[in-house]
C-alpha cells in the first residue's frame, strides 16, 4: 500500500468501514512507514476530538487511538487464524473425498 491511498483510507478506518483485506494492508503500512503513523494519529484526534468536543465529553484521544489499533491488531491475528483453519479443513476434506473416491473404484 502507498502513502497516499493509506491517507485516503483514514477516515474509513476511524468509522471502522475497512474490509478485512484492506485493514491487513492499512495496518501493515501503517506499522512501516512513520509518517503515515503519525498522520492516522493526527486525524483520529481531530476526527474524535471534534465529536467529544461537540458532545461535551471527557476523552484521553491518545488511549482510544491506541485500543482501536490493539484491537485491530487482535482482530486480523483471529481472522488469518480462521483463513488458514479453513484452508486446513479444505484440503482434510479434498484429501476424505480422493480417499473415498479411490476406496470406492477399489
Amino acid at each position: 500500500m502507498e502513502c497516499k491511498e493509506f491517507e485516503r483510507l483514514i477516515p474509513d478506518f476511524i468509522r471502522r468501514r475497512l474490509d478485512f483485506p484492506t485493514l491487513k494492508r492499512f495496518y501493515e503500512h501503517r506499522d512501516s512507514c512513520e509518517e503515515c503513523k503519525e498522520e492516522l494519529a493526527i486525524q483520529f484526534l481531530v476526527a474524535e476530538g471534534m465529536q467529544r468536543l461537540e458532545d461535551g465529553n471527557a476523552f484521553d484521544l491518545q488511549s482510544e487511538l491506541g485500543q482501536r489499533l490493539e484491537e485491530t491488531r487482535r482482530k486480523i491475528s483471529f481472522n488469518s487464524a480462521f483463513l488458514y483453519f479453513g484452508s486446513a479443513l479444505e484440503i482434510v476434506a479434498a484429501c476424505a473425498l480422493v480417499g473415498a473416491f479411490v476406496w470406492i473404484l477399489l
